[in-house]
């Protein structure tokens, strides 16, 4: 589901159901090396399926990069620590894990979000959404209501922030960045996808020596759930595109 939102040089695997043995590619075994055993050590059992589950798919996303499979350590802020020469990202939620990888030489930095597709709890859209998100959300309400616009523009900056943090090392708060949702034809029913993009507020990560203002992504909406994920390609690749 998240691979069609990423660039092709980006490696996907992912998870479906409560079996954290069990990949979208077929049955595999998944388990944690000791370091990470340490850290999940006093975890409730289903934070211990999501975190065994999520990582045996970045393991095979490893090898499929042909790398050995190693140990996924969270980092400074929760933020998963790579072996070298790879970024990528992860995400789980209820019935849904995936890891996304690739090479660092061809994107500068990744974030993938997935979410339950129902409306958010009560108050949180306030807290997360600046004034103009929110008209817009209104907007995209009342064009296509088959969507569930707020939980959308909550993953998306969930996707944005872990796509920022690799890059400065810093806290991007919900207010800081400004997304703007786009919907591709027929987004009306349940499903759908469609592109975001986010202008950072505050001053934007430098990237081979040039500042980044925004993050584009892209969105999806289907078997229940709501998938974002945003690429953060280099400054030159951007330009040869444009061409």
């Amino acid at each position: 589901m998240i691979e069609e939102l990423l660039p092709e040089s980006v490696v996907v695997v992912e998870a479906y159901g409560e079996d954290a043995s069990r990949t979208a590619e077929g049955p595999e075994s998944a388990s944690l090396f000791p370091e990470e055993e340490a850290v999940i050590a006093r975890a409730v059992p289903k934070r211990r399926r999501e975190f065994t589950a999520v990582r045996g798919c970045a393991r095979r996303a490893m090898e499929k990069l042909g790398v050995p499979p190693q140990a996924v350590l969270p980092g400074e802020r929760g933020a998963p620590a790579w072996p070298e020469g790879l970024v990528g990202s992860m995400t789980h939620c209820e019935g849904y894990c995936a890891a996304a990888l690739v090479r660092a030489a061809d994107v500068a930095s990744l974030g993938i979000d997935a979410e339950p597709h129902l409306p958010l709890p009560n108050g949180v859209l306030g807290a997360i959404a600046l004034p103009t998100e929110e008209a817009r959300l209104h907007r995209l309400n009342d064009e296509r209501p088959g969507i569930h616009w707020d939980r959308l523009l909550f993953s998306a900056k969930e996707s944005v922030y872990k796509a920022w943090f690799p890059l400065t090392a810093k806290w991007l708060d919900f207010s800081e960045a400004d997304i703007d949702v786009f919907a591709d034809t027929g987004a009306h029913t349940g499903a759908g996808s469609g592109t975001f993009r986010a202008r950072l507020l505050v001053p934007g990560p430098v990237v081979d020596g040039q500042r980044i203002g925004s993050f584009d992504g892209r969105w999806t909406v289907r078997r229940g759930l709501v998938a974002t994920a945003v690429s953060v390609p280099y400054p030159t690749e951007r330009a040869k595109a444009a061409e």
